[in-house]
């Protein structure tokens, strides 16, 4: 009876508001996000599929990410719309695990698919000529391949220590959704392994990634100042622009939940920057790709017509 006590079945996910006269609203709100982010993101992935003309790395890696975008919203929206919906609050222990493994694999993967982007443009703008060689069809399923390799790998690590701890004191979940800091914070056992292992992972995936991207945007942006053209100046800072802006919106809010907040676990305040990276950016990125994009827009004309 003690063991079935101290590690109960169900958690109840407190949500984004208590207050019943705002589950409604909220619910037309998040329903409406969600359907925008998926046909938005789906809608990318069919395009790239659909038209030859967009058969190249670049929106390859878009496809991709909008297939990361398109499981991570999925993995949070619909319990949080079930529970706007009909109230239902709780969540099974191994679903609560579940939810958090394809979230986690997802963002994670994101972050390895925006480098490969990030790569992707500073071989197209500083070596040009040899664009077509180095970014092969084979390197661009190699980079997708191992980016979701290791989301997947980080993740288990996250989930195997999860099994560790046991939760006696409460089965209150302080969140939208099973995330691995509010699951901490009502945790019987002592979390430390876990947060540990969680920080140094965060270091290492979100510091090594922001870093390889900066680190490509800066050579980009040296060989956009040397160019004379001022169409292609335009052009190559229109791209960029778009990836730099998906890329600072999405690391700020991750760095602070998985970076900042783990340090101070008690004082955890991560609903509003976890709405940005789980439900915001996904619903952003096709569109800050897309409708700055000529080539995107064009398959669409055609697809339309």
């Amino acid at each position: 009876m003690e063991e079935n006590w101290t590690q109960p079945a169900e958690f109840f996910l407190r949500g984004i508001a208590d207050r019943p006269e705002l589950q409604v609203p909220l619910f037309l709100v998040f329903f409406s996000i969600y359907v925008v982010t998926m046909v938005g993101n789906l809608g990318l992935i069919f395009l790239v599929l659909k038209d030859p003309h967009l058969h190249t790395p670049m929106y390859i890696f878009l496809g991709s990410l909008a297939f990361a975008d398109a499981c991570s919203s999925t993995s949070v929206t619909p319990k949080m719309l079930m529970k706007f919906l009909n109230k239902n609050d709780m969540i099974s222990l191994g679903e609560c695990f579940s939810q958090f493994y394809f979230f986690c694999s997802s963002a994670t993967a994101e972050c390895y698919l925006l480098v490969a982007m990030a790569y992707d443009r500073y071989v197209a703008i500083c070596n040009p000529l040899h664009y077509a060689v180095v970014m092969s069809k084979r390197l661009c399923v190699q980079f997708i391949s191992v980016s979701y390799l290791i989301g997947l790998l980080v993740t288990s690590v996250h989930v195997a220590l999860l099994f560790r701890l046991t939760f006696c004191s409460s089965n209150i979940i302080d969140h939208f959704f099973c995330d691995l800091i509010p699951l901490y914070t009502i945790s019987c056992t002592d979390p430390f392994i876990n947060t540990l292992v969680l920080f140094i992972f965060a270091v290492f995936v979100e510091v090594s990634t922001f870093m390889s991207i900066i680190v490509s945007y800066i050579h980009v942006l040296f060989a956009i100042l040397k160019t004379k053209s001022k169409k292609g100046k335009s052009k190559a800072f229109s791209t960029c622009s778009a990836h730099l802006v998906s890329v600072s919106l999405f690391y700020s809010t991750i760095f602070v939940i998985y970076v900042i907040s783990v340090c101070d676990t008690e004082n955890y305040q991560g609903k509003l920057y976890s709405l940005f990276y789980t439900i915001i950016i996904p619903l952003l990125n096709p569109f800050i790709y897309s409708l700055r994009n000529k080539e995107v827009l064009g398959a669409l004309r055609k697809l339309t017509k």
